[in-house]
């Protein structure tokens, strides 16, 4: 008997985690179409096909179920960017970019969302957005130096680099002039000037061999 209720859980648990996720599937479908204001916890659920109590039950709130959509959206952004970790450092950097890219081009109002801050200023939206930077720059550190803690300086060269690739990847795809190749190719030529930048400022951060003039 305990064997038997033991394994009932697990099933329910698991019959309960792809209820969640089946539920966020669904509200980045309607939010990518609708802003947050418009669309009411009727409306969510009316198109969702479900009991408005549902949506409650796993997620509490509108602003809940909002957040956990922003969080998973994130989570993939971040996947997509960080993966990759068997590659030599060069080609690391230019999978994060070219995953980030590639997020952004096929998750166009997700991504609007992350970089932007979410509904007017959300402090919450804008802080799992800087989860997002700090993950970025730690990706892009490692490649570029083995490490990932590295000095005030080096840090907030490779930060000015991000939010510049924010601003840049936001006119990218509502103006998609280019290639996603010529883009990646475009933002790898900026991060060397910026690690180049960041060695004349701290010279214990010697630009890697590919972002050297001479290299």
């Amino acid at each position: 008997m305990p064997q038997q209720r033991a394994a009932t859980r697990v099933r329910g648990t698991e019959r309960s985690v792809a209820r969640r996720a089946e539920l966020i599937a669904i509200g980045r479908r309607l939010f990518a179409d609708t802003s947050y204001d418009a669309l009411s916890m009727d409306d969510i659920a009316r198109q969702a096909g479900v009991a408005k109590g549902l949506i409650y039950y796993y997620f509490r709130s509108k602003r809940g179920y909002y957040l956990a959509i922003v969080q998973d959206s994130v989570a993939e952004l971040v996947d997509s960017a960080a993966g990759n970790l068997e590659l030599p450092a060069v080609d690391r950097v230019h999978r994060t970019i070219d995953g980030y890219l590639r997020y952004a081009e096929h998750h166009q109002a997700a991504y609007r969302t992350i970089v932007s801050g979410g509904v007017g200023f959300d402090t919450e939206v804008h802080a799992i957005r800087d989860g997002v930077r700090e993950a970025i720059i730690a990706t892009i550190a490692e490649g570029a130096y083995g490490r990932r803690d590295i000095a005030p300086p080096a840090r907030m060269g490779l930060l000015a680099w991000v939010c510049s690739v924010e601003g840049a990847t936001l006119d990218w795809i509502d103006r998609p002039e280019l290639s996603r190749d010529t883009m990646r190719e475009l933002l790898v030529k900026t991060l060397g000037g910026a690690l180049r930048a960041v060695e004349e400022l701290d010279p214990a951060y010697p630009a890697p061999p590919p972002a050297r003039r001479d290299g």
